[in-house]
């Protein structure tokens, strides 16, 4: 339709069916504006404050892993056979007799058997502290009883 004819129909309408359109042309554009403008804004706003305390959060906690890495950066480093000896106390006072390894070079496979999550959880930390063993590869699978069996592999600091 071009514009002559556009008017043309216009002018032909009644006064009360020409404001018919228009409020009705005038309602789309309103929904229109909504849709496209106002509503995405207003959802974000309202969002915006549970999303900051959560991006807070994860700001607090990567820095607390940056002092920790800090901290474990500046400790001096450590003999391979002290690191050896840390790796065997932790395994015997944090996982008994529930865990055998072995090592070969810088690296210690431990095979756990049914070994509580908490007790792997203090493990883990205690050894990458005390030993500053980093783990390489871990392939656990819980068991029926709740502990974790399976295997992980360290790394120890080098020669």
């Amino acid at each position: 339709m071009n514009r002559q004819a556009a008017f043309a129909w216009w002018n032909g309408l009644a006064p009360r069916e020409r404001a018919l359109v228009a409020g009705a042309t005038g309602l789309v554009l309103l929904a229109l504006l909504w849709w496209v403008a106002l509503g995405p804004a207003i959802s974000t706003l309202r969002a915006a404050d549970a999303q900051h305390r959560a991006l807070d959060a994860q700001v607090a906690h990567m820095q607390r892993l940056q002092a920790q890495a800090k901290a474990m950066q500046s400790l001096p480093r450590q003999n391979p056979d002290e690191a050896m000896r840390q790796l065997e106390a932790a395994v015997r006072q944090q996982l008994g007799a529930n865990a055998r390894y072995s090592n070969v070079g810088d690296r210690v496979t431990v095979t756990l058997a049914n070994v509580p999550a908490g007790a792997l959880a203090q493990w883990l930390a205690q050894v990458r502290t005390n030993a500053r063993a980093i783990p390489g590869e871990a392939h656990l699978t819980r068991n029926a009883g709740g502990g974790w069996d399976g295997s992980v592999v360290l790394a120890l600091p080098a020669r």
